[in-house]
């Protein structure tokens, strides 16, 4: 009884809130002559605050139209403005920003949208070491990673050597399909000096900084290394959750002007990599049996820095100099 008179209590406080909402927008809309969507525009500046207040406000219309405008397909957009601006009785002409500002959010959110369809079809396709292209990229990765050490054979030791867990990369890559192997490309590829040496870092991440004698003592005691592409590929995990939850909303929308795409993701990659590593080497793990409570304390700061509608993790993408004096 007391559970249901709970749930009676719950609804009623919905419904009470909602009606008082709705009363509330229409006096302030009387009060200012202007609708929800033009306040928004007006008084919020570009970026993810004003795109997640226009999603918001789109999303909990009564109006059908207006919650399923941003599920428009990108090529409906202007026309969705145009509708936008007649079911409000806005005066194109009067307003033009405002419908410029409309569509930059519009192609925001629906680009968030069709990310997430690109990233997941890519997280579902398997590697198929049959696909010349899927074997090409990886053996990529490899010169990209390597480059003065050739690859003596497809089926080697030397993969561990890179981070990975057998002789064949291939079984390593089930967890997130062709998804890891792409960010892993696009990291050794675009910024190939702090991909190496984070690689470097992660096989002796010590070494620097103490005499060898203390290092052999050392790396018996703790094995604070890690496998670079194993871990890129947990990193990749970590990423898409990121995206799917709808936690990179607040970066992309502040990093890219129009519609975010898959190379801002592979950027967002890149930052976590170099992230992840400094915070390995910070928290100082026993040994790699410690790694999934990093990076759970990891992702829970990187969510804490999202929970900031100003936050861009990496506005202007470039190699962090930081990390090749680490």
């Amino acid at each position: 009884t007391s559970s249901f008179a709970r749930m009676f209590v719950q609804v009623c406080l919905y419904f009470y809130c909602k009606c008082l909402w709705r009363c509330l927008k229409f006096v302030v809309r009387k009060l200012t002559g202007q609708c929800e969507l033009q306040r928004i525009c007006y008084n919020t500046k570009p970026g993810a605050a004003r795109t997640m207040k226009i999603e918001a406000s789109l999303k909990g219309s009564k109006s059908k139209r207006l919650q399923t405008s941003v599920n428009v397909h990108p090529d409906a957009i202007e026309k969705t403005i145009d509708d936008i601006m007649e079911l409000k009785r806005i005066n194109p002409d009067r307003n033009p920003q405002l419908g410029v500002s409309l569509q930059a959010c519009l192609l925001q959110i629906v680009g968030y949208r069709n990310l997430i369809a690109e990233v997941e079809k890519l997280r579902r396709e398997p590697y198929d070491s049959e696909n010349p292209q899927h074997e090409e990229m990886l053996l990529k990765l490899w010169k990209c990673l390597k480059p003065n050490s050739p690859l003596k054979a497809r089926i080697s030791k030397q993969w561990c050597e890179i981070g990975f867990q057998g002789d064949d990369p291939k079984t390593d890559f089930r967890g997130m399909g062709l998804l890891g192997l792409y960010n892993l490309v696009y990291f050794a590829e675009w910024d190939t000096e702090i991909a190496q040496q984070v690689l470097t870092d992660s096989l002796h991440p010590k070494y620097s900084q103490l005499s060898k004698a203390e290092w052999e003592k050392k790396k018996f005691d703790k094995a604070i290394g890690y496998s670079f592409a194993i871990v890129g590929i947990n990193i990749t995990d970590l990423a898409y959750n990121l995206l799917v939850s709808g936690a990179l909303k607040t970066h992309f929308y502040n990093v890219a002007p129009e519609a975010p795409t898959l190379t801002h993701f592979q950027q967002t990659f890149c930052y976590l990599m170099h992230e992840f590593h400094k915070f390995w080497i910070d928290e100082d793990p026993l040994d790699i049996m410690e790694f999934n409570r990093v990076r759970e304390k990891f992702y829970k700061r990187i969510l804490r820095q999202l929970q900031n509608p100003e936050m861009a993790l990496c506005p202007h993408f470039a190699a962090t100099e930081s990390l090749i004096n680490m």
